[in-house]
């Protein structure tokens, strides 16, 4: 009987930890679609630039050169030299096409045309005064 009752005892100690594991295989499996979901969505060739921010926290920049079933290479723009990651090794995938540049000026442009036109109508109201 003593058997039986460390037995379960044992069983009801370690089914937490069977969970956590289960949950991190889930996580890294969702991780690892995801990640090749974005390469896909950026394609392949010079116009396709990522930073890769890996597991381990170090990055990677430049193109995406190939895409495979398990892995992609990634190839440096200035130096050209090329480096194969895992997709299981990728933590996240931000696309640099140069989109938040173009956006940054025309909302710096934006607000410099919204201040010259409240300038403008501030300096004719009270002129009419």
């Amino acid at each position: 009987m003593k058997k039986l009752a460390y037995l379960i005892s044992l069983l009801l100690v370690l089914a937490p930890a069977t969970q956590t594991f289960g949950q991190k295989t889930d996580n890294t499996l969702r991780n690892t679609e995801h990640a090749k979901k974005s390469v896909a969505k950026l394609g392949v060739g010079s116009k396709a630039r990522a930073t890769i921010t890996l597991n381990d926290g170090s990055k990677v920049k430049g193109y995406v050169y190939s895409a495979g079933d398990e892995d992609f290479v990634i190839r440096d723009r200035k130096t050209d030299a090329s480096t194969t990651v895992k997709y299981a090794d990728v933590k996240s995938v931000d696309d640099n096409r140069g989109h938040s540049v173009a956006r940054n000026v025309l909302i710096v442009v934006g607000i410099g045309a919204a201040v010259t036109i409240a300038a403008v109508f501030g300096a004719i109201l009270r002129n009419e005064r």
